[in-house]
């Protein structure tokens, strides 16, 4: 569990529930009791075997088996979701889909910065993007000696602004550039996602939620959720991803006709202003 916030300096003490067939609780103890759960002091507090809930309204996943495991039955906002992976490609894109396009079905920017090959737009498409609305930057390729190529990323989260951020991080990201990235993530009213190398696993983060993602099979994923506001979850999720190829486009391969994939324009300068 986090660490208890300062504005908490007595042990929390709940009125003691009667026994079975002891009568219902009183109106009076049952309103203390109420007033004094952990949530209703700090959105920051829950107990030890409850998922936390968040103050703030969360992001469906799409899968009703992940959001079953998540604090507040989705993706925060304010924060970073930080997801770890063996390499790229393993399905998280089509993963984190379902609150990408939502985002933009809302009428809200959707950010993507470094991804690590060209993402093609027809696949996007496939899976409810408006590729048009969706900018891509891509900063290390421009990144000079002694610049912070995070800082891009950093104004993003800062701004307001941006509906959605989704972001590959470099390798070996120090501890406290993370934890900049994480108080950043407060001003941010979506969900955040930063991808980073599984060997992160080993060293701690700011981050309040962590999972880790290996492929499962065709067209499937398996989700293990490493750090949580709640009790762990010792067996991992095994979710069912969208098709990497619609079945107009299977027909298409297997025909032959194979248009050229189309890759996304990056941008090269955004004003957060």
């Amino acid at each position: 569990m986090d660490a208890v916030p300062a504005l908490v300096s007595t042990p929390l003490r709940l009125p003691v529930l009667p026994a079975a067939g002891a009568g219902a609780m009183p109106a009076s103890s049952r309103r203390v009791a109420e007033r004094r759960a952990p949530e209703t002091l700090h959105p920051s507090l829950w107990l030890g075997h409850q998922l936390g809930r968040s103050g703030a309204q969360a992001v469906a996943s799409g899968f009703a088996a992940l959001d079953a495991e998540l604090p507040g039955g989705g993706w925060p906002r304010r924060v970073l979701s930080e997801l770890l992976l063996p390499h790229p490609g393993v399905g998280e894109i089509r993963l984190l889909a379902p609150p990408l396009v939502a985002a933009q079905r809302a009428g809200r920017l959707v950010m993507i910065f470094d991804p690590p090959a060209d993402l093609s737009a027809w696949a996007l498409a496939g899976l409810g993007f408006d590729v048009e609305q969706l900018l891509v930057v891509n900063t290390r390729a421009r990144v000079v000696p002694g610049s912070d190529s995070l800082w891009a990323l950093e104004q993003a989260l800062k701004s307001g602004h941006v509906g959605a951020v989704l972001a590959w991080l470099p390798p070996r990201l120090r501890s406290e550039r993370l934890r900049r990235l994480q108080l950043a993530a407060h001003n941010h009213d979506g969900a955040a996602f930063v991808l980073r190398e599984l060997a992160a696993s080993a060293r701690p983060t700011a981050s309040p939620l962590r999972l880790s993602l290996h492929a499962g099979g065709a067209d499937r994923l398996r989700v293990r959720i490493l750090k949580r506001r709640g009790p762990p979850l010792e067996a991992p999720l095994q979710l069912a991803l969208p098709p990497v190829l619609s079945e107009a486009a299977q027909r298409r391969w297997h025909s032959g006709l194979r248009e050229p994939v189309q890759s996304l324009r990056e941008a090269v300068f955004v004003n957060f202003a």
